[in-house]
C-alpha cells in the first residue's frame, strides 16, 4: 500500500512539473513569487489539475426513490442565466508547493541548461557528522529502534522465553542499541555572486523590477549548482558603494552614470575577500546602457580585461530596454570583446538584452548556456 501511495505521489509531481514547464515562462516573469519565498519553498498556482475528491450533497431524492417519469433527470441540474445550463467550462486552481531547487531543475530541463562545473581547487571544506554504524552506548535520543528490538528477541530466543503464542518483546539496558557517527570533511564548492546595478535617473521603476526578476532566478540557479552561495550587492551612478540587498533593489537616484566606478568597486571587494582560488566568482552588471563619456567606456573595458575577467567564472552584462537610457554600452563591450574572451567552455564575457518580462527566460539561457 505505501508503494502504491508513494507512486500515486510522484505521478502527481510529475504531472505538476509537466504543468510549470508548460508555464514557465509566465512563471518566471511572476513577481509574487519572490514576495512568497518563504525557507526556499514557493506556493504555485496550477490550473487544470483536479484531485478526485468525495463530495456530499442532497441525496434525499435519486434512481428507485420518490416520484419521477421515465427519462426525467436525476437530482438538481445546476443552472446558468435564464434558467439555462451554463456553457463554460470550469476552471481548477490548485497551489501546491515547489522547492526553489526543484523549480531550478525545471528550469535546466526547460532551457536544457547544462550543470555548472565548478573550475579550480576545492580548499574550503566543510565538516559534518555521518552516521556509519551502531554501537551499545549512546544518548536516547539516537537510540536504533530495530536493532534494539532485534537484540531484545535475539536474547528471549536464546534463553527461551520467547512465547509465539504471545510475541511480547521487552528490551533491558542491555539491548539497547544506539547509532554511531564519524566526522566527515567534504569538499564544498563555493561561489560568491556580485550584482551591480546603475540607479541613475534613467533607470525607473520598471526597469528595477526587471532586474529584481533577473537577479532572482540567477541566484536560484547558481544555489542549485553550490553549496555555499554569497551574495554581495553594488550600486552606483557617477560613485558606486556597496549596499545590502533591500537598499539595492529600492535605492533611487537622479545623477549621470559612471560604470567604471561599480567596476572598481567589484575590484576592491574581490581583492579583499574572494580569493579566486577558492572561490567561484560570478559577476553579473544591469545597467540602460548609457555611461558618461567614450573616456569611461574605455576604462571600464580596461578593468574588465585586466582586473575582472581573470578572476571570475564568468561576467554577465544584462542590459534593461528604457526610454531615456542611449543603450550604447552594449555595442562597446560587443566591439571590445568580440568573442566573449573564451576559454574551453565558452564565452567568459556574456552580453543579454532585457526588454521586458518576457525576455527574462530568454536571458538566462543566454547567460548560463555555457555550463558556466
Amino acid at each position: 500500500m505505501v508503494n502504491k501511495i508513494e507512486q500515486d505521489h510522484q505521478r502527481f509531481r510529475q504531472i505538476v512539473r509537466g504543468k510549470i514547464r508548460k508555464d514557465l515562462r509566465r512563471f518566471l516573469s511572476k513577481g509574487e513569487l519572490l514576495g512568497r519565498e518563504g525557507r526556499r519553498v514557493v506556493s504555485i498556482p496550477i490550473h487544470d489539475i483536479d484531485i478526485p475528491t468525495f463530495r456530499y450533497g442532497d441525496n434525499s431524492g435519486g434512481v428507485g426513490m420518490g416520484d419521477g417519469e421515465e427519462g426525467q433527470p436525476v437530482g438538481q441540474p445546476q443552472q446558468g442565466k435564464d434558467g439555462r445550463g451554463g456553457e463554460h467550462e470550469g476552471r481548477h486552481l490548485l497551489e501546491v508547493d515547489v522547492s526553489l531547487e526543484e523549480l531550478a531543475d525545471i528550469l535546466a530541463e526547460e532551457l536544457k541548461l547544462p550543470r555548472i562545473l565548478p573550475r579550480g581547487a576545492h580548499r574550503i571544506t566543510t565538516v559534518r557528522d555521518k552516521y556509519s554504524g551502531i554501537r551499545p552506548q549512546g544518548p536516547m535520543s539516537l537510540r536504533h529502534f530495530k536493532r534494539t528490538y532485534r537484540e531484545a528477541l535475539r536474547r528471549q530466543l536464546s534463553l527461551g522465553t520467547y512465547d509465539p503464542d504471545n510475541p511480547i518483546v521487552i528490551p533491558i539496558k542491555n539491548d539497547l542499541r544506539f547509532r554511531s557517527w564519524n566526522e566527515v570533511k567534504k569538499p564544498q564548492s563555493n561561489a560568491v555572486i556580485v550584482y551591480m546595478m546603475d540607479v541613475s535617473g534613467s533607470m525607473g521603476d520598471e526597469q528595477k523590477e526587471l532586474v529584481r526578476l533577473e537577479a532572482f532566478w540567477i541566484d536560484t540557479w547558481l544555489r542549485r549548482n553550490y553549496e555555499g552561495i554569497e551574495s554581495r550587492y553594488i550600486v552606483h551612478d557617477v560613485r558606486a558603494a556597496e549596499v545590502d540587498k533591500k537598499t539595492f533593489f529600492s535605492m533611487k537616484e537622479d545623477g549621470g552614470t559612471r560604470i567604471s566606478s561599480a567596476y572598481q568597486c567589484c575590484k576592491e571587494l574581490l581583492d579583499q575577500h574572494y580569493d579566486p582560488a577558492d572561490w567561484n566568482v560570478y559577476l553579473f552588471h544591469f545597467s540602460d546602457g548609457d555611461n558618461s563619456s567614450d573616456a569611461d567606456n574605455r576604462l571600464s573595458v580596461k578593468i574588465i580585461r585586466e582586473n575582472l575577467l581573470p578572476v571570475s567564472n564568468m561576467f554577465g552584462y544584462c542590459q534593461v530596454a528604457s526610454a531615456y537610457g542611449s543603450g550604447a554600452f552594449h555595442g562597446v563591450l560587443a566591439e571590445a570583446f568580440p568573442g566573449g574572451e573564451p576559454d574551453e567552455l565558452g564565452p567568459r564575457l556574456v552580453l543579454s538584452k532585457i526588454g521586458g518580462r518576457e525576455d527574462i527566460i530568454d536571458s538566462l539561457r543566454t547567460l548560463f548556456r555555457a555550463g558556466r
